[in-house]
């Protein structure tokens, strides 16, 4: 999932190669919540161990190529900064743990969509509230059409594999899990101006792997089977690492407008895959439920920012 906060401006014309970078790491991204899911029915692991992974595989990649890109200044943070990155460690830890969590709980469509389509929503909200950030009559809208989406998503039987009550329940872990992901992004914003996007996302990855140990320690599988072995390191190392520098090499090119409707592929992804794989259908007022919360995101994207 991408920060919509770490592109720099681009050209209003983006090169078609630059987006289907983005596209590409979008539907990368679509597939974490199959890989995971996939895994749990190859041994008993729990959702910490996976996000674990998931971080210290990817974090040391992303910081080698902060290194390569921007060298010392990798690390130079002082002063208020050093909170703002502990923020973003806890942040991507609790994102992690509360994603796999949903995953494991409601299934792969409903904990995709509810995390990656209210994210924006909740980032707008505290934006707000701390940032100083007019919520406008388009924000207004977006916000009153993904909380309409939502519990149409999720309030309306459907056949995901799981009970009414554990869609619910999962839902809760991905609202948690995009609330995360939104307190990621605003401290990523106030880094922004002065730090790479690859020196953000490598120090929140390694760090959010350094929050997670002492628990994930606690969770280490009595064994994984090699089918197991292999999704979880391409969770860390595939829809993780790589589609991150992927997705920054087509965000040299690519406004931040148009890479974020081409980011939209991950839920489209995820949602298609969730159906091919597990047979988890939405029924026809939970499909309506996910493409107004697909056009609350799309809405928020048009939105201009304005500052109190």
């Amino acid at each position: 999932m991408s920060s919509p906060d770490s592109s720099r401006p681009a050209p209003s014309i983006p090169a078609m190669g630059s987006v289907l970078l983005v596209v590409v790491a979008a539907v990368l991204w679509g597939t974490v919540g199959v890989a995971s899911k996939l895994l749990y029915g190859t041994t008993a692991i729990s959702p910490v161990f996976v996000g674990f992974v998931r971080l210290a595989l990817a974090g040391p990649l992303l910081l080698v190529l902060s290194l390569v890109t921007v060298r010392a200044r990798t690390f130079a943070f002082a002063g208020r900064e050093l909170g703002a990155v502990l923020m973003i460690g806890v942040s991507m830890a609790l994102y992690q743990l509360f994603y796999f969590t949903a995953v494991a709980t409601a299934g792969v469509a409903i904990a995709t969509l509810v995390t990656i389509c209210t994210a924006p929503l909740i980032v707008a909200l505290l934006a707000g509230a701390f940032l100083g950030e007019r919520l406008t009559a388009t924000v207004l809208g977006a916000l009153g059409i993904g909380i309409a989406g939502t519990a149409m998503l999720v309030g309306v039987p459907s056949d995901v594999g799981v009970s009414q009550a554990a869609v619910l329940t999962g839902t809760a872990w991905a609202l948690g899990s995009a609330a995360s992901f939104a307190v990621f992004t605003l401290f990523s914003r106030v880094l922004a101006p002065r730090h790479h996007p690859f020196t953000l996302i490598g120090i929140g990855l390694g760090a959010g792997a350094l929050m997670l140990l002492p628990v994930a320690l606690f969770h280490i599988p009595a064994s994984v089977p090699t089918e197991g072995l292999g999704l979880l390191l391409y969770i860390g190392l595939v829809p993780t690492g790589f589609a991150y520098v992927i997705f920054f090499a087509g965000m040299r090119r690519t406004g931040a407008t148009v890479a974020s409707i081409a980011a939209l592929s991950e839920p489209l992804t995820a949602t298609l895959l969730a159906w091919a794989v597990f047979d988890e259908r939405l029924g026809a007022l939970g499909l309506i439920g996910a493409a107004l919360l697909v056009g609350a995101m799309v809405l928020l994207t048009r939105s201009p920012r304005r500052t109190g």
